[in-house]
């Protein structure tokens, strides 16, 4: 059946992660918006041939999707039978939403079912009133917005809750029942979030300078769990409370955002939420410290488990305080330390997991996702591997770029107001001084140029003398500081002296290495960047600098497919090499050279006018070269790693 007053409203520009035969997805969406609106797509991993498994479904997506959104269908790629495979849709998506909720009832929202062919790629969509419903009714009026960031933040925000919990518990050491009394344990912090003491401060992450808005107590007496979100009654951005569980959360937003790049959730205001316990509430004057003695009975154990909760959610500004809290930020902590709780269990008396949450924003979903890592395992060991990868398959990302490492995550801890912009730590160094020098001279040439930002290491920074001697490790520096720019690592870029303990830590060098003013070369270099970084490296062994150009085709195609900074290394001397242009044709070549032997200031037009970032040709016009024709040059050229 079709109604023509029913619209499904696309706020994603990637609807369709795959075209794969059978293949499942879920529709994302919000009680904030239009029940039929469409903000992001999440993709089944977990199924067989009987269905998906809604239990690991739910626990999966219950970590990653903040609160604020909600899976509101789903979407079945095949050619069968399209009312019926939107039947099936439907009826996943039921079942998926009441295991996300813990509800046992029907489920009375509308839901989406959509069915895509496999072939082109056609959408289908139809929508069920309620669980149960045999009436399937199918919506032509489908919309695609340009802007989904816009549509998204223009009246959104974000709650942001961190909490660091330590967890003390006794167990006897002869009984085999600690799973529980920790389980307990954790129910007993649970119960406090909703303590009619508990104390909650709402505050504006930062604020701008014209704009001081006081912090907004509430209590956990105040608060409203009983009325669903979709109840929730917005209320109007200017609107003044007196009363002030009832004030928007807009009281702590920017009024005015003039620009379309300022609606992202890079941008989106902040509210912090903090969580104190009042102890005093009752007492009608102070009263000593009271402390309280439980003997034990037989040989206990003290065991100390700690967790380091961090809550993002979503919220339009319209919602009030103390909704904000109670149907967001307190099921957002509950969620996060349940989770937390389980992947704690299998090593409870052995190794705790260092386990730590992280926000990403991700190409293709305008909203962030939160990520639980074990910070125990290093970014490059296997099991951590497989666990981006996963994630990436379900969220539909290319599997060569590493957009889910810790270093590409949201930095929420530096967010400025009042410039509208997000700032992250990082260096102060030059970037990319290649940009805008002159050309080479090669006529004809075809160009090939590193890919993406570097920092400019080179003699003397940060205060250490390492002139004639550590040319080798500022190209390193240079070459790590790429990677950890494209965020395949979030290491600090090593010092001379933490790069020579790790070439003594893998055995290549002596203890008496450490502090020396020893030279390093192409495969020093290749040995500290499979160590710290787990990246592989190609060695080119050119027995004189008149050979080259010879090799100028296989250094474009490094440029082309793989785009790392190249080191080229001859006796003591060492090169960053950012670039190739030849002319295949005539022989043609200049290099695009980084040199680290600069000891000046980092001033960009003394580094170029004085050609130490610039174009060195392979013969000049007085036929002399740069590479020295009797020298034997090594040139490193580390891989683009292919992993998420």
């Amino acid at each position: 059946m079709e109604k023509n007053n029913r619209s499904i409203r696309v706020e994603c520009r990637k609807l369709l992660i795959t075209r794969n035969e059978s293949d499942l997805q879920w529709l994302i969406g919000s009680a904030f918006f239009p029940p039929l609106t469409i903000l992001s797509t999440f993709r089944c991993i977990h199924s067989d041939p009987s269905g998906p498994d809604f239990h690991r479904e739910s626990e999966e997506i219950r970590t990653l999707l903040l609160k604020g959104f909600d899976v509101i269908g789903a979407l079945i790629v095949g050619k069968s039978d399209t009312e019926k495979t939107a039947a099936r849709a439907i009826e996943a998506a039921w079942k998926l939403r009441k295991v996300l909720s813990g509800r046992t009832n029907s489920v009375n929202e509308e839901t989406i079912g959509a069915v895509a062919d496999p072939d082109t790629g056609d959408i289908r969509f139809f929508v069920s009133e309620a669980e149960g419903s045999t009436s399937l009714e199918l919506t032509n009026s489908v919309s695609y917005d340009e802007n989904p960031e816009k549509f998204v933040w223009e009246t959104g925000c974000l709650l942001r809750c961190e909490i660091p919990i330590k967890l003390p518990f006794c167990f006897p050491v002869n009984k085999p029942s600690v799973e529980n009394i920790f389980l307990r344990a954790v129910e007993a912090v649970i119960a406090k979030f909703k303590d009619p003491n508990v104390v909650y401060m709402v505050e504006a992450s930062s604020k701008a300078s014209s704009d001081v808005v006081q912090p907004v107590i509430l209590r956990g007496e105040e608060l409203d769990f009983d009325t669903a979100l979709p109840n929730i009654e917005l209320l109007d951005k200017a609107v003044h409370n007196s009363d002030q569980k009832l004030l928007p959360c807009a009281h702590f937003c920017l009024k005015n955002k003039s620009t379309p790049e300022l609606f992202s959730a890079e941008n989106a205001d902040i509210i912090q939420i903090s969580v104190l316990l009042n102890r005093s509430e009752k007492s009608p004057k102070c009263k000593a410290p009271a402390v309280e003695y439980f003997p034990a009975m037989e040989e206990t154990r003290l065991l100390i488990v700690d967790f380091n909760l961090e809550v993002l959610c979503y919220a339009v500004q319209g919602i009030p305080l103390m909704h904000a809290v109670s149907k967001l930020v307190i099921p957002g902590l509950v969620d996060q330390l349940n989770s937390m709780k389980k992947m704690t269990l299998p090593n409870l008396l052995t190794q705790h997991p260092q386990l730590h949450p992280y926000h990403f924003i991700l190409p293709g979903i305008a909203h962030p996702i939160t990520v639980i890592y074990e910070l125990n395992y290093g970014e490059t060991e296997m099991k951590q591997v497989d666990i981006r990868r996963s994630l990436h398959l379900r969220l539909g990302l290319p599997f060569d770029r590493p957009l889910i490492r810790i270093a590409n995550a949201l930095d929420l801890s530096t967010k400025d107001r009042s410039s509208n912009s997000s700032t992250r730590k990082g260096s102060s160094l030059l970037r990319d001084v290649h940009i805008g020098i002159p050309g080479s001279g090669v006529s004809g040439g075809s160009v090939s140029l590193v890919q993406g930002s570097y920092e400019y290491y080179h003699y003397l920074q940060d205060g250490f003398d390492d002139s004639g001697w550590g040319c080798a490790y500022r190209s390193l520096q240079t070459i790590i500081s790429w990677f950890r720019l494209q965020h395949y690592s979030s290491i600090d870029v090593p010092s001379h002296r933490e790069i020579q303990q790790s070439l003594v830590d893998i055995g290549d060098k002596d203890p008496s290495f450490i502090g020396s003013r020893e030279w390093i070369g192409a495969i020093e270099l290749s040995f500290v960047l499979d160590k710290l970084l787990g990246v592989s490296c190609k060695v080119i062994n050119v027995r004189s600098g008149s050979e080259l150009p010879e090799k100028c085709r296989e250094l474009a195609m490094h440029f082309e497919n793989q785009g790392t900074p190249i080191m080229i290394g001859g006796g003591v001397l060492a090169y960053t090499l950012l670039g190739v242009d030849y002319n295949e044709a005539t022989g043609d070549t200049a290099f695009l050279i980084l040199d680290p032997h600069y000891t000046g200031t980092d001033d960009p037009k003394k580094i170029i006018n004085g050609g130490w970032c610039g174009w060195k040709k392979s013969i000049d016009s007085k036929g002399k070269s740069f590479f020295l024709h009797d020298k034997f040059y090594n040139l490193l050229l580390p891989q683009r790693p292919n992993m998420v």
